[in-house]
């Protein structure tokens, strides 16, 4: 029986499938042998799977490629973008998340993600509102 670790790195986890790999280990007796070690939640089956495929075509690495090299404070979730989309919402209630984001060259999601979760908006009768009625509510038009 496996000791039980709490406190690990995303590095960590990748490193032991790429370890376990290179022994010649079936992807599923490592997801197993993650679990014992890790938990449920260290990483699916699936993802062991894909870290397997990967290094067999050649990967040394063991980063997340998606977020190495990225400056992780840099979003598109920023306090400008936030207050162009709110400038948007505030000159046209009827705007689309779309229009928003091709406008702004912003992706859908994020606008959708500033509009909803930052700003709190709904759309109600093709309109956005505030969900939280406060005073705002009494500066909308309608």
């Amino acid at each position: 029986m496996a000791r039980r670790s709490e406190n690990w790195s995303r590095l960590e986890v990748p490193a032991v499938i790429r370890f376990l790999w290179a022994k010649n280990v079936s992807a599923s007796d490592i997801h197993s042998q993650i679990v014992d070690v890790y938990g449920e939640e260290a990483m699916s089956r699936q993802h062991v799977a894909e870290w397997c495929r990967s290094f067999q075509s050649g990967r040394q690495d063991v980063e997340n490629r998606t977020m190495a090299g990225r400056d992780r404070s840099s979003s598109s979730m920023t306090e400008i973008n936030t207050a162009r989309v709110e400038e948007m919402i505030q000159i046209d209630l009827r705007a689309t998340l779309r229009e928003i984001s091709s406008e702004l060259r912003l992706s859908f999601g994020s606008v959708q993600h500033i509009v909803s979760d930052v700003l709190r908006y709904s759309k109600v009768c093709a309109r956005w509102v505030p969900r939280a009625l406060s005073h705002l509510s009494s500066a909308l038009p309608f």
